[in-house]
């Protein structure tokens, strides 16, 4: 069910922005965290606010083009909330990490479109996803400044993965959604943990 009004999305970003920051998923002022309200209008954070910090003159509206509705600066990469938005219309909340961990994986997999995981429990924490006896491939886009170039690059690899709730932009971090806020949530935190389960499985692989 999509949030209610802007008061209810605004006191949901704020928390979430407070848990990634504790997590150091939202360094300095990056990332960025949306929700879709029921009247059609997207709350997203503003421009250049500090995810840990953020207040409710921190939470602005948008369309679902990306266009400002209230005066305030949106980010440069409401651009790419907007699109899955538009793509995905039960998608009500999406959510921008920055972790080391998924920044260091996509530089790491240099010229990889996308990353594979399977076998592991977690992966039912992804809607869609009943068994760990599954592999589901993240895509990875390469980082642009120009947000256009990023989301029509992403849109295949998107579609041939068969639309996984989750993407990379490579050495930026992870963008993951869901139909809530609460599920996106989920969605980022199992696929922050699944990076480092990957990571500790190949450092215990090297002492065996």
């Amino acid at each position: 069910m999509l949030c209610p009004d802007l008061e209810q999305a605004t006191a949901a970003i704020i928390a979430v922005g407070r848990a990634f920051d504790a997590r150091n998923w939202a360094p300095a002022t990056s990332g960025n965290y949306s929700i879709r309200l029921a009247d059609g209008r997207v709350a997203i954070t503003v421009s250049g606010r500090h995810k840990g910090r953020l207040t409710s003159d921190d939470v602005m509206t948008v369309d679902l083009d990306g266009r400002a509705l209230d005066g305030k600066k949106p980010s440069a990469e409401t651009a790419l909330h907007a699109m899955l938005y538009r793509r995905f219309p039960e998608v009500g909340s999406v959510l921008h990490s920055h972790s080391p961990a998924s920044v260091g994986m996509t530089r790491a997999l240099r010229g990889a479109t996308g990353w594979t995981v399977a076998g592991h429990e977690l992966m039912k924490a992804w809607p869609g996803v009943g068994t760990h006896d599954h592999a589901v491939t993240l895509p990875i886009v390469d980082n642009s400044q120009d947000m256009a170039v990023i989301a029509a690059a992403i849109d295949p690899l998107l579609v041939a993965a068969g639309d996984p709730p989750a993407y990379f932009i490579r050495g930026h971090g992870l963008y993951g959604w869901g139909r809530d806020i609460a599920e996106a949530e989920r969605v980022v935190e199992a696929t922050e943990w699944l990076i480092e389960a990957e990571r500790a499985e190949r450092a215990f692989r090297s002492m065996a």
